[in-house]
């Protein structure tokens, strides 16, 4: 027995051809097998330009014509980038002058200090906490409380003071160390502290209004950097969900009642996942503003430096 309800009539429908039909997949996109002894380059060019695959090189072909435009590429990330043992990635990156300024959380900050002082960090949260004695490390705990002091009082930003700092100590391992590399470099590396979020912020050395005082200053310096980034720069947020999409976004809000024209700029977010606030800023803002915005979802210990090497790659020799 037919069916008791409505069918819709094919043989009324209008067939077109494949060849007149827009496609989003070309057999010319599609990625090549592995080679024996292959170069970076080659991997490179073998991967697919389809997806995440095109939206790579496209992220990697705006930080590179930004450097050879003159305009700035900008890194905001969390403190699981350092935790991941990448700092070496970035401070060669800051050293080719493809890094022109560098954000971190007050986590990052720790977790930099504590590497270039004691070549160690990141500790067991639950076996700590339940002895009491998570965050209770005494040594960098008063090098960040007394840097931020300082810095208060002379007027520096956090990350520059303790950068400052860091190169005139004794550590062990200051060559992996972001904060020291800013310094050395004159980069500036800035610090952006939720207060009450870091170990630092439960010692007696810790000062609020010096740690406020000082992570100010520093919204200041990023804002001025964030007025650069028009026409051409880039912004990039590794792996920051919450507070450095907000300095991103406050920055943005403050270079444009400035008067700066931030528009027509690449903005991109590294992460394990997909977030809100992250895929606002820097991505979402970017388009809004007439640029362009991309999303790469993954581990950063693998992305970030196949992006690093895809980025010298194209880019050759050092940049002066």
């Amino acid at each position: 027995m037919p069916t008791r309800y409505p069918i819709a009539d094919l043989t009324k429908t209008t067939p077109s051809t494949i060849a007149g039909r827009p496609s989003k997949v070309r057999t010319e996109d599609f990625a090549s097998p592995a080679t024996p002894d292959a170069s970076f380059r080659t991997f490179l060019d073998s991967l697919p330009n389809i997806l995440a695959g095109a939206d790579l090189r496209a992220v990697v072909e705006a930080i590179v014509a930004a450097k050879r435009a003159g305009k700035p590429v900008l890194v905001s990330m969390g403190a699981h980038v350092i935790k991941c043992g990448l700092s070496p990635v970035l401070i060669d990156l800051m050293e080719r002058g493809v890094i022109d300024a560098l954000a971190l959380n007050g986590a990052g900050s720790v977790h930099d200090v504590e590497i270039a002082l004691f070549g160690i960090t990141s500790e067991d949260v639950n076996e700590a906490l339940q002895s009491g004695d998570f965050g209770m490390a005494k040594e960098p705990c008063d090098f960040l409380n007394e840097s931020a002091a300082g810095a208060a009082e002379q007027g520096k930003g956090l990350g520059e003071a303790l950068g400052e700092r860091l190169l005139e100590s004794t550590g062990p391992n200051l060559h992996l160390s972001v904060l020291a590399a800013g310094a050395r470099l004159g980069i500036p590396v800035t610090v952006h502290v939720a207060v009450g979020t870091d170990i630092n912020h439960m010692h007696p050395s810790a000062s609020g209004a010096a740690i406020g005082e000082a992570t100010f200053t520093d919204f200041r310096v990023f804002a001025a950097a964030v007025s650069r980034v028009g026409d051409g720069g880039v912004i990039l947020n590794l792996g920051s969900a919450v507070v450095l999409p907000m300095i991103i976004e406050k920055a943005l809000a403050v270079a444009r009642n400035l008067g700066h024209p931030v528009e027509r700029f690449t903005g991109v977010n590294f992460d394990f996942i997909r977030h809100y606030r992250s895929t606002l800023n820097p991505v979402v803002r970017s388009k809004v503003l007439g640029g362009d915005g991309y999303q790469l979802v993954g581990h950063h210990e693998i992305l970030i430096p196949l992006l690093a090497h895809a980025v010298v790659a194209r880019l050759g020799a050092r940049e002066s």
